[in-house]
């Protein structure tokens, strides 16, 4: 899997001739005709590298989102939605992945094995997740840190539920202009490694285009509290009975 975002270029090798024309004439024309292809290869695939983002920044006329004031949440009914993704779109976690393969996103290591691992799954169904985001400090938290365990208990508290894993990847693959600098911890059970460490995702962009890392999932790991994590509001049961009805799959 890929870890850099990068373009494929040893497919456009210019083919043997036999025969010269002027002088090599026909090689300097399809040297030149190689040399304008070159640089639009592989842009309708590659999305994650940093030159991809800003173009995408600069089409949607997106300006780079700046850190809005810490006002404490009182419930998670007054949150306003961040970002409404699809989940269940892919058969299996390996489709998912070559999904991340093809537009080059990178892939920390220990991310790479939380997605291998059996206990990460995909949705048996397509469901539309709504993302809010919040940070520690939005959740009331004073201090310079609070514990990831704490956070989670106290964002509950107030109505909002952890998300699945799925959502890390597939906020990956349609998040493509994400600000530099923006790092969104993802809400969600650790998952063990293969050594048993405890992780959970990440997804961000720290300038050298989008990637997906694994953190310390641990319930002590101390987390600043102007770390901002995506969290959902539970699923009403009557959207779930009607998923269910009409599985992607």
């Amino acid at each position: 899997m890929n870890r850099i975002a990068g373009k494929d270029v040893g497919r456009h090798a210019i083919p043997h001739s036999s025969k010269a024309w002027h002088g090599g004439g026909i090689l300097k024309i399809a040297m030149l005709c190689t040399a304008c292809i070159l640089p639009f290869a592989g842009e309708a695939s590659a999305q994650c590298s940093a030159r991809d983002v800003l173009q995408n920044q600069l089409r949607l006329k997106k300006s780079p989102s700046t850190t809005a004031p810490q006002i404490p949440i009182r419930s998670a009914v007054e949150a306003s939605t961040w970002k409404t993704i699809a989940i269940g779109t892919f058969a299996d976690s390996f489709a998912l992945m070559n999904a991340l393969d093809a537009v080059g996103c990178g892939i920390g290591n220990s991310a790479g094995e939380i997605l291998a691992r059996p206990a990460f799954s995909v949705s048996a169904v397509k469901l539309s997740v709504d993302l809010f985001a919040v940070s520690a400090a939005e959740l009331g938290f004073q201090s310079d840190t609070a514990s990831l365990s704490d956070i989670y208990a106290r964002a509950q508290q107030l109505g909002f539920g952890l998300v699945p894993p799925e959502v890390a990847p597939q906020l990956r693959l349609q998040y493509f202009d994400q600000p530099i600098g923006e790092f969104l911890i993802i809400a969600m059970e650790p998952i063990k490694t293969w050594s048993g460490e405890p992780v959970i995702l990440t997804v961000a962009n720290g300038g050298a285009g989008l990637i997906l890392i694994g953190q310390d999932g641990s319930a002590d790991a101390q987390i600043s509290v102007s770390s901002r994590f995506l969290f959902a509001r539970p699923v009403p049961a009557d959207r779930l009975d009607q998923a269910a009805a009409h599985p992607l799959r």
